[in-house]
């Protein structure tokens, strides 16, 4: 014949499914919690003109207006986070760290060890001040 649980196994067989309950019904939560604000895009204003040499050298990003087109690169390493150096004979931006080196015009990587390439950034450009506008 079965003999009745005891008390105490009882008690912790509803103490573990009330466990398993309160976790099934808090992961939404746990989930929102983790959940990121989109980034909001900021804008960038460039007040000063491009030199006759069509680019212009940022903090943040480097910006070309050549051959009647405008855009602008990262200057962050895409390997490790370096800032790049733009390089004018060779049109390129170079990593002083690992020596990663990105195509100016693409920012495709032409030297490892980064994988990816450098992110455009939009630009607008405008008759008079300011002259660009960058979306970072």
């Amino acid at each position: 014949m079965n003999q009745p649980a005891s008390p105490s196994s009882v008690s912790t067989r509803r103490r573990y499914l009330g466990v398993l309950l309160s976790l099934t019904l808090l992961y939404p939560v746990f989930r929102f919690i983790g959940y990121k604000v989109p980034k909001q895009p900021v804008l960038v204003p460039i007040h000063q003109p491009i030199p006759l040499t069509g680019v212009l050298i940022t903090e943040d990003f480097v910006l070309f207006d050549r051959d009647g087109r405008c855009w602008a690169l990262s200057r962050t390493c895409t390997h490790l986070g370096c800032r790049l150096n733009y390089h004018e004979e060779r049109h390129s931006l170079d990593c002083p760290c690992h020596s990663s080196r990105f195509a100016a015009d693409t920012g495709e990587v032409l030297h490892g060890p980064a994988k990816r390439s450098l992110p455009f950034f939009p630009v607008e450009k405008k008759e008079s001040d300011p002259y660009y506008v960058v979306t970072l």
